[in-house]
């Protein structure tokens, strides 16, 4: 079971809020924040690509790129426990940590 929509190439999450009754979500990987709501499924899903079509002509009347961009590097913060036995395995393997964790990633992000 997934909470994410599919359109093209945009994914926009799903949630519920019991106390407004209404479904809503935001676009995903992009720089800017795009919500939508809906009071059904079927709702919410039309104002998602409602709102990922209209995010893209305004993308493209102002000459932006809609996908957010990476770049290839962020900050993990973990225990001092699993940062030492990373550490060690790492050397054990003749890898930098950071190797290690783009392994992991990989293994875990197919």
């Amino acid at each position: 079971m997934s909470n994410l929509f599919k359109y093209g190439e945009f994914l926009g999450s799903v949630q519920f809020s019991a106390e407004d009754e209404v479904f809503y979500g935001k676009i995903l990987g992009i720089d800017d924040l795009v919500t939508f709501e809906g009071t059904s499924v079927r709702e919410l899903k039309k104002a998602f690509k409602e709102s990922v079509t209209d995010y893209i002509d305004v993308c493209q009347k102002k000459g932006k790129v809609p996908q957010k961009t990476y770049k290839g590097t962020f900050n993990v913060r973990i225990p001092v426990d699993l940062h030492k036995k990373a550490a060690i395995v790492a050397e054990e393997k003749g890898i930098s940590l950071n190797e290690l964790v783009k392994l992991g990633l990989e293994s875990v992000v197919r």
